[in-house]
């Protein structure tokens, strides 16, 4: 069974960091992409970061390019997103979740699997 745990959210002021960290089971990551996603207030879910499984390729969403960067650790079973740079629109409900591996395993439909949400919320 997929386990997904996600810790590492609080409250910083723009221009300030986070490290967010998603302990995982149950699954090997070579056979799933793997992402982090975030869901504002009033605005649809979407995904931030992703490792594709398919090809390796590390993808970010136009808004964090530069700014987040997301890896895993195979020791150690997590998946971590460092945020610097924050804006007061990083706001948002962070989730880490699967997808089984495909072409498209980083499209926000494909994401089957999530861990519990963490909050980071950025002040202006």
């Amino acid at each position: 069974e997929v386990q997904l745990q996600a810790s590492g959210g609080g409250l910083v002021q723009a221009g300030g960091s986070l490290r967010l960290s998603c302990a995982t089971s149950g699954f090997r990551f070579n056979d799933y992409g793997i992402g982090w996603l975030r869901q504002a207030p009033g605005k649809e879910r979407e995904v931030v970061s992703c490792i594709s499984a398919s090809d390796g390729i590390r993808y970010y969403a136009d808004s964090v390019k530069g700014r987040f960067t997301e890896t895993t650790d195979d020791a150690k079973n997590t998946v971590d997103l460092q945020m610097d740079s924050l804006k007061p629109e990083d706001t948002a409900v962070y989730y880490c979740a699967v997808a089984p591996i495909s072409t498209s395993d980083c499209d926000l439909l494909n994401f089957g699997s999530w861990g519990q949400g963490t909050l980071v919320t950025v002040s202006s």
